[in-house]
């Protein structure tokens, strides 16, 4: 163990989506950034993430696909452009990788849903509810808004089923005293929304078996059931350390958790179903749960099913991989909400790693070569105009180390940015290029140029964490010997030997043209939209010719939908009451409550054909016909009302 122990840190484990955005390496970027940072600092660091592959929507996805479950999560974490892909693509430094389909976990979690059974904790009763399957969460009618899922606005459903049932709310007192500890759970804001809407309106008992679908964990002991994901999901960060199996070590050196990092839609199951379930088993709790916020895209969360997707290979291919870790910590706090967008990237990246930061290592880098052949030579005194960028560069290693360890990313970059920005004005305030026409300046010269390496040195060590492969080139540019790469060394001036000799590299962050690159963008993103839009099977062509007169009789008019209303004891009928200009209400029926409700259409501006004869639907009369587009989608009929302008008038003829 090292001399600054042990430090375990943990991002959630992952449902193996077939569709991989931004979002996703969000909280492992900086989970990933807070392991490197404490390895940094001597800490022996156990960092582990993995994929969550059990469950209803796991199983449902796998049979629209063709293949068994075990394939379809086998495929989409191992497969080309997986999770293991993008983790490797993102430079991500985890320890160990957990699925919970290896087999040790499934028997391990078999033997904790026992023994909270044993303990009393799980009774065996009955479901009924309703059930979000796309967040596999249960909620009661109070918790829907509008009556969708809280967490991703997706319809529920009904489910009604024998199930076992942890004793959830017998924990709800302790659980409270723990999330008003002010040390588990962060931000704070965290906390009140918990007992807010979970812990006083009373915490109910929670569903952990379910018996209408196969993919899960088996309950051992009462065939027909499976354990519910998020039990089985949870102890992934146990089981992964040993935990009721013998195929893992390392329970006893790293339990409890330094800290659970998860998205903020999953903190109610980790500060609240997570410590009860550990109180039932007996087990110490982790130290701590930190909620970070979400990307989101025109103010809503990135999500694959709303179609807002950003490509983190595209974006990591065309602006680096380090470039795009920097900006996902340096953008938002990671507690709070960020809105993304390219925009902002490449603003960014512009103006702090191309103007800032690697603008200053090049303009250093290149006079140090053109003054002095690339060796500084030995013996110099600092003045008081290096004060300023000396002290501020000596003390950037205290500052950054209390924003870190509080996990305020994006402030400890600040901070590192503020001595870059120092660094750049030091360069204009002695002017080295006015120095070095003076050959008695050639002392002073030496010794700018050494406080722009120093600082250079200590900034590029504390951007390591985050950028890990462009500050070990920037190191090597400025000539940086290993033993000083180094937490200790950062901590001190005048690191460098005096007599340092620097490198010409490649440009680390070259400017990107703003109006360009967009552009590129948007063809990309077009063309990405395009080939997700699924197969559509259009009617061919009638070849039978119509008289243009004949045509010409129909009489196509524009109508507004006063109201709406589905016809009884119909599945397909609706009744319209439509304003066609003539101030006569006209009574349309029209089979297409398959693909509409009829609360969605009022207000609605259609087209009708007006002179069709009247005919009788299920004793009502219907005096004309709504148009609309049909067209097949993955051998489904669907079906597109012609909606119009709402400018239009009531009754205006189509010509």
């Amino acid at each position: 163990m090292s001399e600054k122990g042990t430090f375990y840190i943990t991002t959630p484990i992952y449902y193996p989506s077939d569709k991989l955005h931004i979002g996703h390496t969000y909280c492992t970027v900086a989970t990933d950034t807070i392991a490197r940072y404490k390895r940094m600092c001597g800490y022996d660091v156990m960092f582990l993430t993995g994929t969550d592959e059990h469950g209803q929507k796991i199983e449902e996805k796998a049979k629209e696909a063709g293949v068994t479950p075990q394939e379809f999560v086998d495929r989409i974490v191992e497969g080309k452009g997986g999770i293991l892909d993008l983790w490797k693509l993102m430079n991500i430094s985890n320890d160990r990788f957990i699925r919970t389909t290896d087999d040790y976990h499934v028997k391990a979690v078999q033997r904790i849903f026992k023994k909270m059974y044993d303990n009393g904790d799980i009774y065996k009763g009955k479901y009924s509810g309703m059930y979000c399957t796309p967040c596999e969460s249960f909620w009661t009618e109070s918790q829907l808004v509008d009556g969708k899922c809280p967490d991703c606005g997706r319809p529920v459903k009904y489910a009604e089923e024998e199930a076992y049932f942890f004793k959830l709310s017998k924990y709800a007192e302790p659980v409270r005293e723990l999330l008003l500890s002010g040390t588990f759970l962060e931000p704070a804001s965290r906390v009140n929304e918990m007992i807010k809407n979970f812990i006083d309106p009373g915490l109910e008992d929670l569903c952990v078996s379910r018996t209408s679908f196969k993919w899960g964990v088996p309950v051992d002991f009462d065939p027909g059931h499976v354990v519910y994901v998020w039990v089985d999901a949870l102890f992934n960060y146990m089981t992964a350390l040993g935990y009721m199996n013998e195929e893992r070590d390392g329970l006893e050196k790293y339990w409890p958790a330094d800290v659970h990092m998860v998205g903020k839609e999953i903190v109610r199951f980790h500060s609240i179903i997570w410590p009860a379930m550990l109180m039932s088993v007996g087990e110490p709790l982790p130290k701590k749960v930190f909620g970070h916020g979400w990307l989101l895209l025109g103010g809503g969360k990135m999500s694959k099913s709303k179609g807002n997707v950003v490509d983190p290979y595209i974006l990591a291919g065309r602006f680096g991989v380090d470039a795009l870790r920097y900006f996902l910590m340096r953008e938002f706090p990671l507690g709070s909400d960020g809105n993304f967008s390219n925009e902002l990237l490449i603003s960014r990246i512009n103006s702090d790693l191309a103007n800032d930061y690697g603008n200053l290592l090049s303009r250093t880098v290149a006079m140090v070569i053109k003054y002095f052949g690339g060796t500084l030579p030995s013996g110099r005194e600092n003045s008081d105009a290096d004060c300023e960028l000396n002290t501020m560069a000596g003390e950037l290693r205290g500052k950054y180390e209390k924003l870190m360890d509080t996990f305020q990313t994006q402030g400890a970059l600040e901070e590192v940015f503020k001595v870059i920005s120092r660094a750049n004005k030091y360069i204009d305030e002695n002017a080295p290029w006015v120095l070095a026409k003076d050959e008695s300046k050639a002392d002073r010269l030496a010794t700018v140029m050494y406080n722009l390496l120093e600082a250079l040195r200590i900034c590029t060590q504390l951007l390591t964490p985050f950028m890990p492969e462009s500050t070990a080139k920037a190191a090597d540019q400025i000539g940086v010997p290993a033993e000083l790469r180094t937490w200790e060394a950062a901590g001190e001036w005048g690191k460098l030997p005096e007599n340092v000799t620097v490198c010409k590299g490649d440009t680390l962050f070259p400017r990107i043209d703003m109006d360009k690159e967009l552009a590129e963008l948007e063809k990309i993103e077009e063309e990405a939209r395009r080939e997700a839009l699924p197969p559509i099977e259009i009617e061919p062509q009638l070849e039978e010719k119509v008289d243009f007169d004949t045509f010409c009789k129909s009489d196509f008019r524009v109508v507004k939908v006063k109201s709406c209303e589905a016809v009884k004891k119909s599945d397909k009928l609706l009744k319209f009451i439509l304003d066609d200009g003539t101030g006569t209400d006209r009574q349309i029926l029209s089979g297409i409550h398959k693909w509409y409700q009829p609360e969605d259409l009022v207000g609605k501006t259609l087209v009708a054909i007006v002179n069709l004869p009247p005919r009788k639907m299920m004793g009502l009369e219907s005096n004309g016909m709504l148009l609309s587009a049909v067209h097949k989608e993955k051998g489904e009929e669907a079906l597109h009302l012609m909606i119009v302008d709402d400018s239009i008038p009531a009754g205006a003829k189509l010509c």
